[in-house]
Parts: structure tokens; sequence; C-alpha cells
């Protein structure tokens, strides 16, 4: 039996710069978080699961690569620049208070964070020869669960039993819709993308 070959494809130096620098930047972030809350916008918004669970999500690809597919595929720099900005872009609007000053600020991350979140998804999941309308159905499965689970961890963590809970339903509702929304205008980007030949080096898939 012949043995599949890896398709390997380079990465623009300015993606795998930036992805490195996300990182460095995030850790940083992180670090401030737990020396200084207040100061990081953060105080009983989840501080501490933020300075746990964000390392291990922005760090999940390359473990996912040194354990099953460094054999096979050269490192997805793309997807894991997408899921690196979904933590770091967060930290960084707390951190400017931008959740508090821009009152559509907080809109746009669901937006564009859960798009972000199915994206990384897709690329890493999927052949750039896939159907539109499989892109979609990957991108709402993706994107929708992605987008209750957050809004499940944001109502007990900081919204349950404190001042925003008159309004928490309203909100849940709008964040739910604007994240599935975002999910699927990544998938047909992507889509996209691919269909003008861009983006395939992105995903750890094997020669077909």
């Amino acid at each position: 039996m012949s043995e599949a070959v890896a398709v390997r494809y380079p990465t623009p130096a300015v993606v795998r710069t930036a992805d490195v620098a996300a990182k460095g930047m995030l850790v940083l972030l992180l670090l401030l978080v737990v020396i200084d809350p207040d100061g990081s916008n953060l105080r009983n918004k989840a501080a501490e699961a933020r300075a746990i669970g964000y390392p291990l999500i922005s760090f999940t690809v390359p473990v996912i690569w040194l354990l099953a597919w460094k054999e096979r595929a050269s490192f997805p720099w793309v997807p894991d620049l997408l899921v690196t900005l979904t933590c770091f872009t967060d930290i960084l609007g707390n951190r400017m208070d931008l959740y508090d000053s821009i009152v559509w600020f907080d809109d746009l991350m669901h937006f564009v964070n859960t798009g972000l979140i199915a994206a990384t998804v897709i690329l890493l999941t999927l052949h750039h020869s896939a159907s539109r309308i499989r892109v979609v159905e990957r991108a709402l499965a993706v994107g929708a669960t992605s987008a209750i689970v957050w809004e499940l961890a944001e109502f007990y963590a900081f919204i349950s039993g404190g001042a925003e809970h008159a309004f928490a339903y309203e909100d849940t509702l709008g964040d739910l819709a604007l994240g599935t929304l975002g999910s699927v205008v990544a998938g047909l980007a992507i889509h996209a993308l691919w269909r003008s030949g861009q983006l395939r080096e992105s995903a750890p898939q094997l020669g077909r």
C-alpha cells in the first residue's frame, strides 16, 4: 500500500510573524490581567478563567499539530493566527476599555470572533474542494455551538445575579444572532478565497 504524500505550502512571513507576535502579546496581557485585574478592566469579569482558558485555546492548534499532523503537513499558520486573534482581541479590547467606551464594540467582537473560530475549524477540517453548502454547514455548526458555549460561560461568569441580569436575555439573543451570522460570512469568504486559489496552504490536508 502506498503512503499518502503530504502537501506542504510555504506560508508568507508576515502571517508567521503576526501569529508569533499575537501569541506573545496575548501572554503579556494575560500576565497583566493576573497582576492587576482592575487595570485590565476585568474585575468581576472572569479574569481568572480568561487567564487559564485563553492560553489553552491559543495553543491548541500547535499541540494538535505536534501530536497528530507534524509528519504529514506543514504548520497551519493561518488557522493558528485566527484562533489566537479571538483571544488577543478580547483581552486587548478590555485592556483599552473598548467594551465600555464604545457601545457597538461588544457586538463587533461577537460577529468577528465567532467568525474567526468558524474559519479556523473550516480551514483545518475541510479540503479546499468542498462545496459551498458543505462549508456553510460546517460554519453554522461551529459558529452556533461556539456562540452558545460563550453565552453560557458569560452568563455564569459575570451576568448571573449581577446588574446586567435585567437585560441579559435581549443581549444574549443579539449575541447569538451576530455570532451565527459572523460564522456564515466567514464560511462564504473562505469558500470564495478557495475558489480563487487562495488559502489552500492553510489546512493540514493530505494530497488527493
